[in-house]
């Protein structure tokens, strides 16, 4: 008796699904079923994209909220 296996790649993550998996990387906190779903769906590519877009909001925001501070 033979199993049907599941022969379709795994489907390319949306840039929600991404934009979510960055930031709570971000934060640190990543569940375990999480972390295993996202990489299968996530590209390396899809992620260093969206890291560098984070981290350059991140910074923005940090300065930004310096200026407001110290003006």
């Amino acid at each position: 008796m033979e199993m049907a296996e599941d022969t379709q790649p795994p489907r390319k993550a949306t840039p929600l699904q991404v934009a979510k998996a960055v930031f709570w990387s971000f934060l640190g906190i990543r569940k375990r079923a999480a972390h295993e779903h996202d990489a299968v769906t996530l590209t390396p590519a899809q992620v260093i994209i969206a890291g560098i877009i984070g981290a350059v909001i991140f910074v923005l925001g940090l300065v930004t909220l310096v200026r407001f501070i110290a003006g």
